[in-house]
């Protein structure tokens, strides 16, 4: 969506990697680092198929000081979740990459810093409520652009950040290497 907002022709191809696997192999135990790394297979794994092609990978950590989150199984999983990020502070590590013939030639990360406001148990009910299946599709078990918003009580950071892709650096990017007009 964002891509198609900014008037970019594209393909959407998924990027068939195990994501926890990689992870895990890796070691690595840095949000933005596991975030950027997870670009790069993704933008990789495609551009390998795609010869000749510009090939965007994204992906998206959620930290919680030292803590990691990944998208919840369930309600269950996402209640649990959103009981841990209320009333606290959490980072989002948007990162980007772009491979051209199997090759990384640009990547980047950017971070938001989102403050949930505290809730009770009621209030946490009636948001799954309101989101219902939605709670499984994000890390953090919520959707800024939705239900999500009325969660929070201070976002610092760039909204393309927040939604996943750090798109104003992909942007420039393209422009510099005259892949887009505007």
């Amino acid at each position: 969506m964002l891509l198609a907002n900014a008037g970019l022709e594209f393909e959407a191809v998924t990027a068939d990697i195990d994501e926890r696997g990689i992870q895990a192999e890796s070691r690595l135990s840095n949000p933005r680092e596991i975030a950027l790394l997870l670009a790069r297979e993704k933008a990789k794994a495609v551009s390998s198929g795609h010869p000749g092609s510009y090939v965007v990978g994204a992906d998206q950590t959620l930290a919680l000081g030292n803590r990691l989150f990944n998208k919840p199984a369930g309600r269950v999983q996402a209640l649990a979740q959103l009981r841990d990020l209320a009333g606290k502070s959490h980072e989002l590590n948007s990162a980007v990459a772009v491979a051209r013939d199997g090759r990384i030639v640009f990547e980047d990360v950017s971070v938001a810093r989102m403050t949930m406001r505290e809730m009770t148990e009621a209030e946490l009910s009636a948001y799954l409520d309101a989101a219902g299946d939605a709670v499984t599709t994000s890390v953090g078990a919520y959707q800024l652009e939705g239900v999500g918003i009325h969660l929070f009580e201070q976002i610092e950071g760039d909204h393309f950040t927040i939604l996943g892709l750090p798109l104003m650096p992909l942007l420039a990017f393209l422009r510099h290497e005259r892949l887009v007009a505007v």
